[in-house]
């Protein structure tokens, strides 16, 4: 297992969810005083493994037809867009 990769991966991932909707949404459910706060973790864990992994079998197919170089690259331009986009609609 490559550790320089899984603290990227985990770094990068964490800072990108902190204050997310995910993260206000699992918030919300957790702050209702007639819920299991452990079910609310379990679930809310349960769908980030399930989409992690989606990300992962996607990446993973993606790859087999493009360089990784060209999806960094469309990767970039599609951060940049939605940022010119969300200052364009503010």
């Amino acid at each position: 297992m490559d550790l320089k990769l899984l603290l990227t991966v985990f770094a990068t991932v964490f800072i990108a969810e902190l204050g997310d909707k995910t993260q206000l949404a699992t918030l919300l459910f957790a702050a209702d005083q007639e819920v299991s706060r452990m079910t609310v973790f379990i679930g809310a864990s349960l769908a980030l493994v399930l989409t992690s992994a989606l990300g992962v079998l996607a990446g993973g197919l993606v790859a087999d037809f493009i360089q990784p170089r060209y999806l960094s690259y469309v990767a970039g331009a599609g951060f940049i867009l939605i940022g010119v986009w969300t200052l364009w609609a503010a």
